[in-house]
This record gives structure tokens, C-alpha cells and sequence, in this order.
């Protein structure tokens, strides 16, 4: 960012200007962002990629039943055993539940356990479009339908409606949520930061202004151009925009902090603010913004929607964060950092503080610094042998004990495990009855459920009933074998689809999504690190220090989830996005840091500069760590396994690559290698002039006119 540009952005006059034009964009965008909500897909079927034989069925089987069709499976059971009374009431909802004006097709059932103490009905609700909204409220009446007259018979709602009720009630009101646990983790921080009851609320309001404008073109984006949104990428963007938005605003303030003590005028201050820290946090935010973009790569749609959304968050955030926020600083002046307002002339204090002091003892032995804390990494990520991120089961999707799950276990205990999830086969209609014998003689598939196939219009449907619990890994296994079994069959032009069908193609699509992009970001990554470095070894290093951090953080978090959280597993997109907000925020930190060592290694040689550098940055990046962290961590406080692993590995990625990598690590290295770390550019032929135990000396003050 040029200094003329940056002086422009800050003038006596175009600062109002700013403002102005920022509060438009807030007239208009907030009535847009509060629509976000209605355009979000949380059905199954979003989330699929289209390759999917799973997907490929869903379609077929729209000339069989409606593809917004819901099943709801009530379930009914008395311990002591069904008495005539239970069985006729079970018969009396039956008839009710067919009475309902969304449904697709007739009712089925009841039916009756073997063991005389449960029944069950098969309920085809039709909810439209709109099923994931309105699931709640038609579950929760057919509820109170089964409770009535119940005299202690117990009552559950289970299969996919019941799930998906269970899914709405613990997304409801997440936005909210998330918004106001965000803001009160980032108030509470920047308190502590800038001791001052005053100056958070610039960074805060900006944070604002920036979620309502991303959230707005998210929306236009999911209403006129296709792209896919939902809860997760919705939620992920709060955190996301608040996290980092906030993170910019730290290092702009510190530097216009600094600054302050060194010129009289304050918008000649941030004008040179802006210059020195503008093109990092503008390169930080390509490198967040092009990794999220790397996630179009992948074959799993909400995954790919994840990408544009969080990079959208990242750029209105950049820009609120280096306009609108400068703007307001130098429009209020010095006083919003009461009680401690910076004067001219005094000292920078950071030249004597404690990441000064931590940098002189790394200075003593940075080798053995570096080689150190390389193992302690390497150990802490062995623990990712016990990273099972095969997906969840329904119960271990929620951290609570929701309906629908009770009502998965009355079922498996009374009745064939997969009731209620059928496995779908479509074929063609001339082999159909081929079909039909192979697929009912597959083990795992109770033989007597697979009736005879329904055709229409040339192609032939089938419904078997697993033995296994329908989300185990004995129900994918039978999946695949049915799969082999019926496309072995020539010219039947069989596919195999149902729920267990579509979680096992999810599974399938986030490891192929995940090997391929993986190397992707890093290379990206690794390209952006050489343009702002120009150099080789350096971003080869700073990678490398990265994604020893991200193994050290999944394989600590492993072990969290399995022995103190009691999580039976892992979502299986988990180690794809803790890889791509680790390595990009990750870095974040790092282009901080080496910026600026660059920027003082041209005077003072890469030695002293990596103490210097240290100095200045460390407690700003220590804080932007701990507001990430807390932002990310807020996810935990959701019902929802998936959100609290991405909250806690993120927090604790975070935190272990501000505090120990970035700080220890990186500045170990720097030391230990020297001017080599700019290798093959100029600066690696400048010689460290100074010793680099050096303390550094602070930077005279500059008097401009005001």
C-alpha cells in the first residue's frame, strides 16, 4: 500500500467520506443480511456431490416418491409389554397420522415387535422444499398426537424427520448465537488488551459492519447465482469474520500505536501505519481468502460452498478493517486510548517487554531452541493415530441425548436394526427381477423385506432392510456389497442409493476432497509466502513450521476428543478444515512476524532484526491468537459434535502456533540460519551487524508537522 494511497484513506476530509459511504453500505446490506437464514439448504442432498451414485438415485427415485419426501417413524414401547389398550391406541394414531395433509403416500403400519413391547409407524411426510424449517413443528404435533392418551407408553419420533427436527432445534437461533458469543469473547479480550473501556468498540463495530455487508452478497449469491450455503458455512463465517477481522484490527491499531508516539499528527500516523502494516494484512488475507477459495476444488457441495463464503468474509473484512476502521480512529484522535494515550516522543515499550526478553534467551541457544521444540511437535502429533474421522454416527452427531436418537435405539432393540433407512435399488426395469434376487440375497439385507420392484417408466425401484444399525460400519459394508453384487448384473444398469448409501458417498467425497486439497493449499501458500518474501527458503521453512503445527494440533485434539470429551469419532471433513484455517491463519501470523523481521533486516541484519521483529510483534500477535482462539471456541457451545471439533482443534491450533511456533520456533530458526533465510534475494548477502543477543534499541522519535 503506497503512502500517498494510504494518506488518502486517512485525509482530513475523505475520512468522513469513508464513513459515509460505509454507513450506506450498512443501510443496505442489513436487510439482505437478515435474509441469509431463508436461503440456506441443510437437506442431505446439498451436501452430496453430483457424481454420487447416491445423488444419482435421489434422482430416480423422484418418478417414485416426492425428493422432498421426509419419513417420520413414531415409535412406540412399554417395558412391561404392549397391552390391548396400547395396541388399539397405536391403531387409532395410525389412522390420525394418515389424516395429515403432508404426506406422500399412505401410512404403513402399525407394526408390531416380535417381543410384544414396541410398535412402530411408517409416517411419508411431504414437507415441500422447505422440510428442514418446518420438520420441527410437524414433529413435534405428531408428538403430541402419540402422547395423548398414552397412560405411560412411551413415545418417540425417529428416521429422517425426526432427525431433521432434532438437527433444526440444535441449528436454531445459531447465527444469534454465534454472533453475540463472538462479540462478547472479542470485547472481553481487546478490554484486556488495550486496557482501555473505550477503544474495543471501533474494532468491534467494524467486525459489525463487515458481517452484515458479507452476509448480504452471501445471500444475493445464494439467491441468484447458485451458491450453496448452510448452517455450518453460515456459522463458520461469524467466527470467521469476527476472528479475523478482529485479528487486522489489532495489528493496524498496534502500529498506529506506534506510530502515534512518533509523529504529532495523527493522520500522517496511521497514513504511515497503513503503509508499514497494509501489505501484510492484505497479503494475510489473500493467503486466508485463496486457501478458502481452494475448497471449490472439492466434490462435496457444502464443503465447496464453504470456500467462496469464507473467502467473501475474509475480503469485506480486510476491507472494513484498513477503511473504515482507520477512519474512525483518526476522526475520534488520541482520546480513544485512555487512560494510556500515546505521546509523542515517548518510548515504544515493546522494546524492553517480555517477547523482547523470551527473544534474548532464544538468542543464547537457538538451536538446540529450534531442534527442541521440532520434537515436542512431532510427539504431540503422534496422536493422530487416534484421529477416527470416519464420519459420525446420528447419536454421536449430537453431544445431547436428542428424540430422534432415543427413538434409533427403542427401535434396535425391538426390530431389524435399519428400519426405518432403507436401502434403495434402481435398475432397469427388464432385469428388475435379477436385481431383486441379488440384492435380497446379500448378507447384511433381511431378505424378506425386499418386496417386489415398483416400475414406472422403464425403470424398476427396490427397498431392502439392513440388519446393522443403518450409520455403522457394518451397514456401509453391506452397502458395498450390494453394490457389487447388482452392478455385476449386465445391462440392469443398477444403482445403489438410501440414507447409509448417502452418508457412506459423503465419507468417500471429504477423503478425496481432502488428499486433493491439501497439497493444493500448500502450495498456494507456499507461492504467495515467495512473492511477499522474495525468497526461497523462507516460505519452504515457514510451511514446513506450519504444518508441523497443524499435527501437533489434531493429534493433541485426537486425543481430547477420545479421553476427555468421550467423542466416539470424528466428522469425516474435520481434518480438511482444521488443515485449511490452520495453515491459512496459521501463516497469518507468521507473514506478521516475518514481514516485519524482513522490513528491519535490510538495516540491523536478519539476527538482530528476528529480535526486533519479535519485540514489536509479539504481544499484538499473542492477542490476535487468543481473539481467534476464543472466536473459534465459541463453535463448542453449539449441541453439535461436528462444530465443537472444528472449535476446539482451531482454538487450540491457534494458540499452540501463536505462542510456541510463531514466538519459539520461527524465531529460532531465524537466528539459527541468519541471512540464508532470504536466500537467493539481496538480503541474504546483508551481515548481521550486531550481535544477536543484542537487545534492540527503540526506534527514534519522528516529529512531522501536525
Amino acid at each position: 500500500m503506497t503512502r500517498n494511497f494510504a494518506g488518502l484513506l486517512t485525509g482530513r476530509r475523505t475520512k468522513y467520506l469513508i464513513i459515509v459511504f460505509w454507513l450506506a453500505v450498512v443501510a443496505l446490506a442489513g436487510p439482505l443480511a437478515g435474509k441469509l437464514t431463508s436461503v440456506q439448504d441443510n437437506q442431505a442432498r446439498s451436501w452430496l456431490p453430483g457424481s454420487a451414485e447416491s445423488t444419482q438415485v435421489l434422482d430416480k427415485q423422484a418418478a417414485f416418491s416426492s425428493p422432498d419426501m421426509l419419513p417420520a417413524v413414531v415409535v412406540y414401547e412399554r417395558q412391561s409389554g404392549l397391552t390391548d389398550a396400547d395396541k388399539t391406541k397405536v391403531a387409532g394414531d395410525a389412522q390420525r397420522f394418515g389424516q395429515l395433509g403432508d404426506l406422500d403416500g399412505p401410512v404403513q403400519g402399525p407394526a408390531f415387535a416380535q417381543d410384544q413391547k414396541a410398535a412402530q409407524i411408517y409416517v411419508p411426510l411431504n414437507l415441500g422444499p422447505e422440510g428442514w424449517d418446518r420438520a420441527g413443528s410437524i414433529v413435534d404435533s405428531m408428538k403430541a398426537t402419540a402422547e395423548e392418551g398414552a397412560n405411560g407408553l412411551d413415545v418417540h419420533i425417529t428416521g429422517p424427520a425426526g432427525s431433521a427436527a432434532d438437527s433444526a432445534e440444535a441449528f436454531e437461533g445459531i447465527d444469534s448465537t454465534l454472533l453475540y458469543a463472538a462479540a462478547s469473547v472479542v470485547i472481553v479480550i481487546l478490554l484486556f488488551t488495550y486496557r482501555s473501556p473505550v477503544l474495543w468498540l471501533l474494532p468491534v463495530i467494524s467486525a459489525g459492519v463487515a458481517l452484515t455487508a458479507s452476509q448480504a452478497v452471501i445471500y444475493l449469491l445464494a439467491k441468484h447465482a447458485g451458491l450453496t450455503v448452510n448452517a455450518q458455512s453460515a456459522g463458520i463465517l461469524t467466527v470467521l469474520v469476527f476472528g479475523a477481522g478482529t485479528d487486522y484490527a489489532l495489528l493496524l491499531v498496534a502500529r498506529y500505536r506506534e506510530e502515534l508516539r512518533r509523529h504529532h499528527d495523527r493522520h500522517e500516523a496511521m497514513a504511515v501505519a497503513l503503509h508499514r502494516a497494509g501489505p501484510a494484512i492484505i497479503a494475510s488475507a489473500a493467503t486466508v481468502a485463496i486457501g478458502m477459495i481452494c475448497l471449490l476444488f472439492a466434490e462435496t457441495n457444502s464443503t465447496r460452498g464453504l470456500g467462496p463464503v469464507a473467502a467473501i468474509g475474509i475480503v469485506v473484512g480486510l476491507a472494513a478493517m484498513l477503511t473504515l476502521l482507520p477512519a474512525l480512529l483518526v476522526t475520534v484522535g488520541r482520546w480513544i486510548f485512555w487512560p494510556v494515550r500515546p505521546k509523542e516522543g515517548t518510548a515504544e515499550p515493546s522494546t524492553n517487554g517480555l517477547w523482547a526478553k523470551v527473544g534474548a534467551r532464544i538468542a543464547h541457544r537457538p538451536r538446540t531452541t529450534w531442534v527442541g521444540t521440532s520434537v515436542v511437535l512431532a510427539v504431540m502429533a503422534i496422536g493422530l493415530v487416534q484421529l477416527n474421522a470416519t464420519g459420525l454416527t446420528n447419536k454421536e452427531s449430537f453431544r445431547g441425548n436428542p428424540d430422534s436418537i432415543v427413538g434409533e435405539e427403542v427401535l434396535a432393540r425391538h426390530f431389524p436394526a435399519g428400519v426405518g433407512s432403507p436401502v434403495a435399488v434402481v435398475s432397469d426395469a427388464a432385469r428388475a427381477g435379477e436385481v431383486r434376487t441379488a440384492f435380497a440375497g446379500t448378507p447384511g439385507i433381511e431378505p424378506s423385506s425386499v418386496r417386489e420392484p415398483v416400475v414406472r417408466g422403464g425403470v424398476a425401484y427396490l427397498e431392502g432392510t439392513l440388519t446393522a444399525p443403518p450409520d455403522s460400519p457394518a451397514a456401509y459394508d453391506t452397502v458395498d456389497r450390494v453394490r457389487d453384487r447388482v452392478h455385476a448384473l449386465p445391462g440392469a444398469n443398477a444403482q445403489v442409493g438410501g440414507q447409509t448409501a448417502i452418508n457412506l458417498d459423503l465419507q468417500r467425497a471429504a477423503r478425496h476432497d481432502r488428499n486433493l486439497i491439501i497439497p493444493i493449499v500448500l502450495l498456494v501458500v507456499l507461492v504467495i509466502l515467495g512473492l511477499l518474501l522474495r525468497a526461497i527458503v523462507a516460505p519452504l521453512v515457514l510451511v514446513a513450521t506450519v504444518v508441523l503445527s497443524f499435527g501437533a494440533a489434531l493429534g493433541v485434539s485426537a486425543l481430547v476428543f477420545r479421553h476427555v470429551f468421550g467423542f466416539g469419532g470424528a466428522d469425516s471433513s474435520l481434518p480438511l478444515f482444521v488443515f485449511v484455517f490452520l495453515v491459512a491463519l496459521g501463516i497469518d501470523y507468521n507473514i506478521f512476524l516475518m514481514t516485519r523481521v524482513r522490513e528491519e533486516a535490510a538495516r540491523h541484519g536478519t539476527r538482530r532484526a528476528a529480535l526486533i521483529g519479535l519485540a514489536a510483534t509479539g504481544g499484538v500477535i499473542t492477542s490476535a491468537g487468543v481473539v481467534l482462539a476464543g472466536t473459534f471456541a465459541v463453535l463448542a457451545t453449539l449441541p453439535l459434535t461436528a462444530f465443537a471439533e472444528i472449535g476446539f482443534a482451531v482454538a487450540f491450533g491457534v494458540l499452540l502456533d501463536t505462542i510456541v511456533v510463531r514466538a519459539v520456533l520461527v524465531t529460532a530458526l531465524n537466528l539459527d540460519l541468519g541471512r540464508h533465510m532470504w536466500h537467493p534475494s539481496k538480503l541474504a548477502k546483508v551481515p548481521d551487524a550486531l550481535p544477536a543477543t543484542a537487545a534492540p534499541a527503540p526506534e527514534p522519535a519522528v516529529r512531522s508537522a501536525p
